[in-house]
């Protein structure tokens, strides 16, 4: 009983400091992120006022060079697998699982080569990121419809550019029991349009990092990203959408369960 009661004690004393260290981190993390934001906003700012394609090719040069520092000095290096998947020339439409904020900054600056991210208008009024994350981002204003048929547009011209396209089929965060949650058609329709395939990537980690029911509060640890080898849609058609969304889930969902315990 007392032996019981010890570790009873123990356990609780142990979640309190792992409590009060969460808290300690994100603000150490967030000071971080704010002085190399700082340091790289102008360089952005420059090549914001570029044409495309070439603000994507410099704007990845610099997005990846700074989570490459900013990543290892969080304490979650990021580590890959599959880049040999990329092959060179070619134009993919990249589908991330979706389980943290911290995804954004980790999976468009690892894919290899240029890419734009559809993104939330809102989170572009934010002072000073805002002008970083327009720079990368294809803007979609979800309550508008206008916005959101412009955005397919915008998409399908990225493509033809020669940009990859990183999108979260999710549509939001991860908060359910799943490995993942049922896709949107957007992605899919996107590539089959394009006629591009379609590069499944998995991420490991984010929602451990940044839990969504936890207020202001991170754990550091390593972030694996694994480009899983990727599905041609040369052929289809948009009646083969459903088949293809069903397929790229059933194949991220299935390697993330796989995978997960041996990257926590």
């Amino acid at each position: 009983m007392g032996f019981d009661f010890l570790l009873l004690t123990f356990d609780s004393l142990m979640k309190a400091i792992k409590n009060i260290l969460g808290h300690v981190f994100i603000l150490y993390a967030m000071i971080i992120f704010i002085i190399t934001m700082l340091i790289v906003f102008i360089p952005i700012w420059i090549i914001s006022m570029l044409s495309e394609p070439y603000r994507a090719r410099a704007l990845h040069i610099v997005f990846r060079g700074w989570m490459g520092v900013f990543m290892p000095l969080a304490f979650c290096p990021v580590i890959r697998k599959g880049k040999k998947n990329f092959k060179k020339g070619e134009r993919y439409v990249v589908v991330i699982n979706h389980n943290s904020l911290a995804d954004i900054p980790v999976s468009s600056p690892w894919i290899p080569g240029p890419n734009k991210t559809l993104a939330k208008v809102e989170m572009s009024k934010i002072p000073l990121f805002g002008v970083i994350y327009k720079c990368g981002s294809i803007l979609v204003d979800r309550k508008n419809e206008n916005s959101r048929r412009e955005s397919f547009t915008k998409m399908q011209e990225t493509l033809n550019m020669g940009i990859h396209l990183c999108l979260y089929p999710e549509g939001t965060r991860n908060k359910t029991s799943l490995p993942m949650q049922p896709f949107f058609d957007g992605a899919f329709v996107t590539a089959i349009k394009a006629q591009r395939p379609v590069m499944p990537g998995v991420i490991f980690n984010t929602g451990t990092i940044l839990p969504y029911n936890k207020k202001f509060w991170a754990w550091p640890m390593p972030i694996h990203i694994h480009f899983l080898e990727p599905i041609p849609t040369e052929g289809l058609t948009l009646n083969d959408v459903p088949a293809l969304k069903e397929r790229v889930h059933d194949l991220m969902s299935a390697h993330y369960v796989a995978n997960q315990k041996r990257k926590a």
